[in-house]
């Protein structure tokens, strides 16, 4: 099964205009590449927010990306938003089933992350020094 997945993941496009036909993983992930998304989809892991509360939450994402990133998700199919019809309106946002298959692989990478951080801080560290010697 998994090598199948990489051969999925891996296969090279069919002809000419059918860049992503046979990459259904290089699309999948053009949608989940960006670091808003990720922050976004993890705090709706946890529980239904509202517009503010993940902004607050979130910290320094623009009110204009944050509505961009939740548009996007919410097209895709992983995140729902469900308007209240109260006076001022109430929306809410949480993660759809198909968003909540993620919060195991998004763990993984996170918990990645913060197991690798100094390696890959001392890594950019020795690069720049490196570029640096170089000139």
């Amino acid at each position: 099964m998994d090598q199948v997945v990489h051969q999925q993941c891996d296969a090279t496009p069919a002809g000419p205009g059918s860049v992503f036909h046979n990459r259904p993983a290089q699309k999948i992930l053009g949608y989940l590449s960006n670091k808003w998304n990720v922050l976004v989809i993890r705090r709706l892991s946890k529980r239904t927010m509202r517009y503010a509360e993940l902004k607050r939450d979130i910290g320094d994402i623009s009110e204009k990306m944050l509505t961009q990133t939740l548009r996007q998700l919410e097209s895709i199919g992983l995140v729902e938003r469900k308007i209240y019809p109260v006076i001022p309106p109430k929306v809410e946002y949480s993660l759809t089933d198909l968003g909540r298959t993620l919060e195991k692989p998004l763990a993984i990478l996170c918990d990645w992350s913060v197991t690798h951080i100094a390696e890959v801080e001392d890594a950019l560290k020795r690069y720049e020094e490196k570029k640096k010697a170089e000139q």
